[in-house]
């Protein structure tokens, strides 16, 4: 399996090889293993022992300790380089823009119109759900293309609401 991290501004070229439990970058190649033991990762390579906890993923960004220092690092399979230099997004890039229901509600109030210019973490629209109201906040930065819920109707949850175009 080929993947790509981005750690900072170095993109790093890796090929895994789970079965014999071989890795190739650019300029390193050796043997690991990977386990999961009492509650937390363990990642060997030759002698030394890496523990990763608190992994937060989110798209093909992963977030994680090791050995207690925070890592960030943005991770790509060849399926995505290869539809990134056809110009096309993933299934979760293709999404981003997208605002759905995360539960079953009624829209109590939608905060934009279709063109407005909306940063992320704006809040958009008010959903009831469970007699309580929750504010919910734009994904990403950009205008609204479309608006696909009103004020008083009852969606499903993942039911779209609206849709943000990106700047740029």
């Amino acid at each position: 399996m080929k993947f790509q991290a981005t750690i900072g501004e170095n993109e790093h070229n890796v090929e895994l090889s789970p079965k014999d439990g071989a890795f190739k970058t650019e300029d390193h190649n050796g043997n690991y293993t990977f386990e999961y033991v009492n509650g937390r990762h363990i990642l060997r390579i030759g002698t030394k022992t890496y523990k990763i906890d608190n992994v937060h993923k989110n798209g093909s960004s992963i977030e994680f300790t090791m050995n207690g220092v925070w890592h960030s690092v943005e991770v790509k399979d060849e399926q995505e380089l290869l539809l990134d230099r056809l110009g096309f997004k993933t299934g979760a890039a293709a999404a981003e823009g997208m605002l759905k229901a995360p539960m079953p509600g009624k829209i109590l109030e939608i905060m934009v119109s279709e063109g407005d210019k909306v940063e992320q973490d704006q809040p958009l629209a008010i959903l009831e759900a469970m007699k309580m109201e929750n504010e919910l906040k734009a994904p990403i930065s950009g205008t609204i293309a479309t608006i696909s819920a009103e004020v008083g109707q009852s969606l499903e949850k993942n039911s779209p609401i609206l849709e943000i175009e990106t700047i740029g």
